[in-house]
């Protein structure tokens, strides 16, 4: 029987909670997203196969040309966060970060990301000034409620703070970041990769609607 002086000592990974990845998108981009496309479709289709002439041709090239912008500026956008780094896949690029080389993340107008000395939007974590607005007049309303008077109009509200989604979004990215920067596999430089898939089809679609214009 081994004692526990001779024991094996759980590694770095055992030592530390797992969690699972954690993925911000915008529900509300989504949804506007699939209608536009839905709509999109319909109105491309019906002209492909009601149209004369050049129409047909034209509503072709013009859903290649679209339908990639659509998709990637309200589908596409995610963010996605784990222990070592933070992946933000905005409409033209993804751009991967360790933890490491994370200078900042703020929410201003927009919420962004600070790396390698450059500044990064995330897409999918949209700032909604009137969302702020709402939530802290709840927060006020939650002190001015409190006849104890022990209540701020900043402080937490049974143990959580009145937030709104994309500033809670941010403290927890914040948080991760400061947290596991100091990580063996949190090490190294930031990388961005083009999506080719979406510039591509739009290009060529782009295109194409212009030497069918200019034929026609």
């Amino acid at each position: 029987m081994t004692s526990p002086d001779h024991a094996p000592k759980p590694s770095d990974d055992q030592r530390e909670p797992a969690y699972a990845e954690r993925c911000y998108r915008s529900p509300a981009a989504i949804g506007a997203g699939v209608l536009l496309l839905a709509l999109g479709a319909w109105l491309g289709i019906d002209a492909v196969v009601r149209g004369s002439g050049r129409t047909p041709w034209l509503a072709v090239a013009g859903l290649v040309f679209l339908v990639p912008l659509v998709a990637a500026y309200t589908v596409r956008p995610a963010v996605w966060a784990g222990q070592d780094r933070i992946r933000v896949r905005n409409p033209f690029r993804t751009i991967t970060l360790p933890w490491a080389s994370v200078e900042g993340v703020r929410a201003g107008y927009s919420s962004e990301i600070f790396a390698g000395g450059a500044k990064y939007q995330m897409w999918s974590i949209p700032v909604s000034l009137r969302a702020r607005k709402q939530a802290s007049r709840r927060q006020v309303r939650a002190s001015l409620d409190d006849t104890s008077q022990q209540t701020s109009p900043h402080a937490p509200i049974g143990g959580k703070p009145l937030r709104a989604a994309s500033d809670q979004a941010i403290d927890e990215i914040r948080d991760l970041s400061e947290r596991n920067a100091g990580r063996e596999g949190a090490q190294g430089e930031p990388r961005v990769k083009w999506a080719y898939e979406v510039i591509a089809p739009a290009v060529v679609g782009f295109v194409a609607l212009v030497v069918i214009y200019l034929v026609g």
